[in-house]
């Protein structure tokens, strides 16, 4: 057979096979071509899941009269004119085989109206027929393009398409990225006639949160932690999960380079192995990330569909990733702060740093933050609903809401204890000062030692030929003393009975109580709020009205200054009710509608017995709310518990809580091996 140019229309349809495999690979083109034109508004109409009518209507600046044929015609675009426009490409469409691709393979009509012209033009073409007919037509300024039957011509193609649903979810998602990538953008998705999704233009800190939460959850936004880095010219931020938001499957992963979307080994890899030592193998990270880049380090023409994209300088990437995620993750480990802590840092180090709030000011309906560094909002009980309605017309100025430092804590030789955990505490007494250092990165632990045998700790001791075999004597309980130099617990070995963590430290091996760790950690917590500065108290995205009796308010008007050193704001609404303003970290994931009536009868008892050492008792009080225990701990989870406890209490278990640890006889299972 003789070599021949291919006819164009064979030409478009070989081109189309490659951009144009289903119904979303339209959508991601059009939708993709109205944000290049400038479009604020988007609108998709979607039929019989895309393979009926596809329709994207934009506001965009539209195409002249006479260009709107050429625009039909393949390789034809205006986003590059050169080479050097390819190797920096900053626009998300740039092949200009789009429309030609999906014309050849269905009937489209491109509708558009340019702000200088009187009157929209419009053009249509269909696969079989290569000509284009143009004529006027009606339409504000913008662009409508119309894809009716979808691989009409090509019944090899249409017979690959799923059921309708199936289809409409996969444009569904992929909208939902779009939306993420581009919150500046309004989009509406509609089905049948349905409206699906309504994504409004997000302009401001508090709306983006509220489409993040509307595209991947409130419990996404619950334990998201916001993080922020850039080294030469490289920078990254967006919000990544902590470890108690981990998924079972990797839904939420969205990645942008240059707010395109991407999926890309190198990045997924970086983000997995900052996750490693953190989750479980069956568990998977979930993540917001947006990536800027010099468009001259990146070459996105190396995928048909533009999937993937190449770095120049694919090794410094990868580590740039690792680093912010896990400077972020150790941050947030350190101090369980969901959707509230900022690493920003200009250098790639181990350097983290929390930024103040400037001040707080609440007006209309929503809570608007503005802070010296762009921070997150603490999520508590987010509702996203559009008939939601909030009467807050006053305005605060809450100060003295840094990040609270390490101070002095005494004795309160008159506290009472009345929780379970807290009848093994009766020595507390601490005094220690500085600052929280940064925690250690996690050693990585084979799953394998994960469970040991619960009799592990019952080998019976084999008796020596010149031993007595004689009933033994009454078990002396011993414990092993807390701590050492390096202020460390020991090494995490394996989980014991589902709550016990098996530790080595020297040379010998101990177990811990988790659960009793996990009170100690709380009131690490709560402690810092004895003396100023106090806790840091996070502002709530919607602030949360609690209904309250006069002589509530009269304790509310006295303890306030205190409530506020342990991150608790609360502000009088009316007569009958007051407002949630800011909760400290620690709180805020608790339900307030229960934990703030609590809290305000528990201050109503201590005024009425006249309690000594009021303070000392609040912060125990708060500890037992924010003890979370467990009958089934993970390695991670008590890797990082006992992580925190360290970090939490800087090397004083060993003088306010001795028995912490408990000496596993190893010694004695030895004997018995060497004298069977």
């Amino acid at each position: 057979m003789a070599i021949q140019i291919l006819p164009i229309r064979l030409a478009n349809q070989i081109a189309a096979g490659e951009m144009v495999e289903r119904p979303v690979s339209v959508v991601k083109e059009l939708v993709e071509n109205s944000i290049d034109a400038g479009a604020t508004r988007i609108d998709v109409d979607i039929e019989n899941g895309g393979s009926k009518l596809i329709r994207i209507r934009d506001n965009g600046c539209g195409i002249k009269q006479d260009e709107l044929e050429l625009a039909l015609s393949r390789h034809a675009t205006s986003k590059i004119t050169c080479l050097d426009d390819l190797e920096a490409i900053i626009s998300l469409g740039f092949r200009g085989e789009a429309l030609a691709s999906i014309s050849s393979v269905s009937r489209l009509t491109l509708i558009s109206r340019t702000e200088e012209q009187t009157t929209a033009w419009s053009v249509y073409a269909e696969g079989r027929d290569m000509s284009v007919r143009l004529k006027p037509a009606a339409h504000p300024v913008g662009s409508t393009v119309e894809v009716v039957d979808l691989f009409f011509n090509t019944p090899a193609r249409r017979q690959f398409l799923r059921a309708n649903k199936t289809e409409f979810g996969h444009i569904n998602q992929l909208l939902k990225r779009i939306s993420l990538s581009h919150f500046d953008v309004a989009i509406t998705l509609r089905h049948n006639g349905t409206v699906i999704r309504r994504y409004c233009a997000a302009l401001n800190n508090t709306q983006r949160e509220r489409r993040l939460a509307a595209v991947c959850g409130t419990q996404f936004i619950k334990t998201a932690a916001q993080v922020s880095l850039e080294h030469n010219g490289l920078s990254l931020h967006g919000w990544i999960c902590t470890p108690e938001g981990a998924r079972a499957q990797n839904d939420i992963q969205h990645c942008f380079v240059n707010q395109r979307m991407m999926k890309d080994k190198l990045i997924n890899h970086a983000i997995r192995q900052s996750y490693e030592t953190i989750l479980k193998s069956n568990q998977c990270a979930a993540y917001v990330l947006y990536i800027n880049i010099d468009p001259h380090q990146i070459d996105v023409n190396v995928h048909p569909a533009k999937h993937e994209i190449r770095f120049h300088q694919a090794r410094l990437v990868h580590d740039f990733i690792y680093q912010a995620v896990s400077d972020a993750l150790q941050q947030v480990m350190a101090s369980y702060t969901p959707l509230s802590n900022i690493v920003d840092s200009t250098k790639i180090n181990n350097t983290c740093q929390s930024h103040e709030f400037a001040f707080i000011e609440y007006n209309s309906n929503v809570a608007v933050i503005e802070e010296v560094v762009s921070a997150p909002l603490c999520a508590s009980n987010i509702a996203i609903s559009s008939g939601m309605s909030s009467n807050i017309n006053e305005s605060s100025e809450m100060s003295d809401l840094g990040q609270a430092d390490r101070t002095e804590w005494y004795s309160q030789p008159g506290a009472t204890m009345s929780s379970s955990y807290k009848r093994q505490f009766n020595a507390f007494s601490v005094s220690s000062g500085g600052r929280f250092p940064m925690l250690k990165k996690q050693s990585t632990f084979s799953e394998s030692t994960q469970h040991i045998n619960k009799n592990f700790t019952k080998i019976p001791h084999a008796p020596m030929a010149n031993e007595s075999t004689a009933v033994p004597a009454k078990t002396s309980f011993k414990t092993v003393p807390v701590g050492y130099a390096d202020n460390e617990l020991g090494k995490a070995l394996a989980i014991v009975n589902s709550c016990y963590l098996l530790l080595q430290r020297a040379e010998e091996i101990v177990l811990l109580d988790l659960n009793a760790a996990t009170y100690l950690h709380a009131f690490g917590q709560m402690r810092i709020g004895i003396n100023s500065p106090g806790l840091k108290a996070q502002p709530l995205l919607i602030p949360q009205v609690i209904p309250t009796t006069p002589q509530e308010f009269t304790l509310l008007s006295e303890y306030n200054p205190l409530l506020q050193q342990f991150g608790i704001v609360l502000r009088q609404k009316s007569e009958s009710q007051l407002m949630v303003m800011a909760m400290c970290q620690a709180l805020c994931t608790h339900n307030l509608q229960t934990l703030i009536p609590e809290l305000l009868g528990f201050l109503l008892q201590q005024l009425n017995h006249q309690t000594p050492f009021f303070t000392y008792n609040l912060a125990t009080w708060l500890a037992e709310k924010v003890t979370q225990s467990s009958d089934d701990y993970g390695l991670p989870q008590a890797v990082t518990l006992i992580t925190e406890l360290e970090h939490y209490w800087q090397g004083e278990l060993a003088e306010h809580y001795p028995k912490l640890l408990r000496p596993v006889d190893i010694a004695t299972a030895i004997a018995a091996f060497q004298h069977e």
